[in-house]
């Protein structure tokens, strides 16, 4: 699949707003691939595929959870992360999309993982920091990727559990396990 029948497929699956956030990580994540030494054509594929789940329905995404045999605890943690699991699934289904690295980036955009592969990194960043995104604690781990992804995929994940603490919310085990691994390989 090319950049411009992904951008085709997601077009049909978003909202414009979204859709123009989409834009914006896909520019982010050009720009950290090339920074950071990746695969530039995967992070620009990536970024446009990460949110073609974003508006399916939550009973549609937890069926397919169960349906395509996904970890049945993404069920307790809230509507908020299917997008990502299921989305992988689903880009694989529909769109054909086989490539791992390119799954995996998917899949972990929005909960991260420890030890995550550069690709995962870069599009869990570039998720988070995109130029249209505006909350406290958000310029400094813009700053932080421009020197380092760990230090920046950390601090991210510290002020998303923090967020999550604040609000009462759950948060996913793989969110932990990556705060944990990232403060412990610093």
């Amino acid at each position: 699949m090319n950049e411009a029948e992904a951008f085709a497929a997601v077009r049909k699956s978003l909202k414009q707003r979204r859709f123009e956030h989409t834009e914006r990580v896909t520019e982010e994540a050009e720009r950290l691939a090339e920074m950071y030494g990746a695969d530039v054509g995967k992070a620009r594929l990536a970024a446009i595929l990460h949110d073609y789940a974003k508006y399916r329905s939550p009973a549609e995404m937890r069926q397919t959870v169960t349906k395509a045999g996904l970890n049945r605890n993404l069920l307790y943690f809230g509507d908020e992360i299917l997008h990502s699991f299921v989305g992988a699934y689903y880009i694989m289904e529909e769109l054909g999309i086989e490539d791992e690295d390119i799954l995996s980036a998917v899949r972990y955009h929005t909960t991260g993982r420890a030890d995550m592969k550069k690709l995962e990194k870069i599009i869990f960043l570039a998720d988070y920091i995109e130029p249209g995104r505006s909350f406290p604690g958000i310029e400094e781990v813009r700053e932080t990727a421009k020197a380092s992804l760990d230090e920046a995929c950390l601090l991210s994940l510290k002020n998303t559990i923090g967020f999550l603490v604040k609000k009462k919310k759950p948060v996913y085990p793989d969110t932990f396990e990556a705060y944990n691994y990232y403060t412990m390989n610093k």
